[in-house]
């Protein structure tokens, strides 16, 4: 079945369903044998499926590599796969991998250490059916409703949120809008019910075509009221609510970018060429629930801000492997060259080559969150590296100065850390994330302002807490005092601004920084 993350509310535990053949234990006639301390060439295993794969890549075009093999040599081909590319591989315990599930071996091919703050070192290491990531990565089609749900409290009293809709999805044709709380999931009550089963599968349908009905009470309404949604392949809308503003006599643009996918490329680009055209003197980009995605996007987006000026010739971002590699990129087999500010499409979504729009800005408002990570986190750190200054309102970053290649091997695509990025002044240590300066913390800290998450205002409506204190910030460097949360309106203790976002639960590979195989 496709792996799929069941994110369990009643004890906030994450779990991770078993993936395609890696958890097959058959065996074969090619499987190998283990020896401590040495590790062929991962190409020795690769494709060698306890449960091959059958007919064509319907996004390659070409057939499946796979062949007969077995849970061993599968896991194999993740030994030696990690002793050759994983960043931190000398952290990694040589364990005999015969026995193991192919899913729990891969658990274990992670360092254990940890960051400065006592968070774990790696804490983006996970896998997806290839057909899903895919799909995914390149379209942005997942099942779903449309609406992004924030898990403000996983636990009893538990409460989830709507933190934003996609267009023309289920959640809009049953008019769910920021701010609604879910309630109950098919007669199961959210805040304090037993039945985690329920509300799982309900929130978080595994497949198109699944139906559950919800209790919901909207923003404003003192009244709940039912509805049902049944789940579709949704197609994300990676850029939404792009607008100008006027404050203080200027015009401030703003724009909702939610994803690194293919598809946003494209939009991005309509999105920049619109507030170019207004002559915006100031951009508010909203990253607060951006996990990161495609590195080479991240650095359009960052040439778009800040134009030909301080970027032109710069290192947008230089990728450093494990020690085996110092000027080869192991993936490529090219010699290592820094990615620099994109200033034509890559693409992504269109055609490639077509120069891009520039704001030619010298500062940028970022509205980020434990949310924002990697990719989008590199497009701070690249802007700071070429002295275009960031300011920083919301919350601290995920903290993810890594990325990797996206590895295929029997149906079930790998992601394990493999390399850093620095900006054009070899930074890039920021394991704890960035934070905004007034809320302190153990983040790299940014000029901004501490603020909460607002589920009482729409986003892009600038009454929106962290909108608000970002559109006050660039009129006279002052910050809002803290402020209890939106999701304390029912009655829950107040949550301050340096209280921890909502919890998105979206898919890990959402939440990374990827660099793109050339076909």
């Amino acid at each position: 079945m496709p792996t799929k993350h069941r994110w369990l509310l009643a004890a906030a535990v994450v779990t991770t369903a078993a993936c395609g053949s890696s958890t097959n234990t058959s065996s074969s006639s090619s499987t190998p044998t283990y020896t401590a301390g040495t590790y062929p060439p991962s190409s020795t295993f690769a494709g060698q499926c306890a449960t091959p794969r059958t007919g064509t890549d319907p996004i390659t075009g070409q057939a499946y590599p796979d062949k007969p093999g077995s849970t061993m040599a599968e896991n194999m081909f993740l030994r030696s796969w990690t002793n050759e590319l994983y960043l931190w591989y000398l952290e990694v315990p040589d364990t005999n991998p015969a026995g193991y599930a192919t899913a729990d071996y891969f658990n274990l091919l992670k360092t254990s250490l940890t960051t400065a703050s006592g968070n774990p070192k790696d804490k983006f290491h996970f896998t997806y059916a290839t057909a899903d990531w895919e799909s995914l990565s390149q379209s942005g089609v997942s099942a779903g409703y449309g609406a992004q749900f924030a898990i403000i409290a996983s636990t009893p009293p538990r409460q989830v949120l709507v933190a934003y809709t996609d267009p023309n999805t289920p959640a809009t044709a049953a008019n769910l809008a920021r701010g609604a709380e879910i309630l109950s999931v098919d007669g199961v009550d959210m805040v304090n019910g037993s039945d985690t089963t329920t509300l799982n599968n309900g929130l978080f349908p595994s497949a198109a075509g699944q139906t559950h009905t919800f209790s919901v009470q909207d923003l404003g309404s003192s009244t709940p009221r039912t509805i049902s949604m049944t789940s579709a392949n949704v197609t994300e809308t990676p850029v939404q609510n792009v607008t100008t503003l006027r404050s203080h006599g200027s015009t401030v643009g703003y724009m909702l970018f939610n994803d690194h996918i293919a598809t946003a490329e494209q939009l991005l680009v309509n999105g920049f060429s619109q507030l170019a055209a207004a002559g915006v003197s100031d951009l508010v980009l909203d990253i607060r629930y951006n996990g990161g995605g495609y590195l080479d996007m991240a650095s359009e987006v960052a040439y778009m801000i800040a134009g030909p000026g301080p970027t032109t010739g710069k290192t947008f971002e230089r990728t450093v492997f494990n020690d085996k590699y110092p000027s080869t990129d192991p993936v490529t087999g090219q010699a290592l060259t820094p990615t620099p500010f994109h200033n034509t499409t890559q693409g992504f979504s269109g055609a490639s080559g077509q120069p891009l729009p520039s704001l030619n800005l010298s500062r940028v408002t970022v509205l980020a969150s434990s949310s924002t990570c990697s990719a989008s986190e590199s497009i701070i750190n690249s802007l700071r590296g070429v002295g275009v200054e960031v300011i920083q309102v919301g919350s601290t970053t995920c903290g993810k100065p890594y990325g990797f290649y996206p590895q295929d091997n029997c149906g079930t695509t790998y992601f394990s850390i493999e390399f850093q990025g620095l900006n054009n002044q070899n930074f890039g240590d920021y394991p704890d994330g960035f934070s905004p300066a007034n809320a302190g913390g153990l983040g790299v800290l940014v000029p901004g302002c501490g603020v909460a998450d607002d589920f009482t205002h729409a986003l892009g409506d600038p009454n929106e807490a962290r909108l608000a204190a970002a559109l006050g910030y660039l009129a006279d460097g002052s910050c809002p005092a803290p402020s209890a949360s939106a999701a304390s309106r029912q009655g829950r203790a107040p949550a301050l601004s340096a209280a921890p976002d909502g919890d998105l639960r979206r898919g890990p590979w959402r939440e990374n920084r990827i660099l793109r195989r050339q076909r």
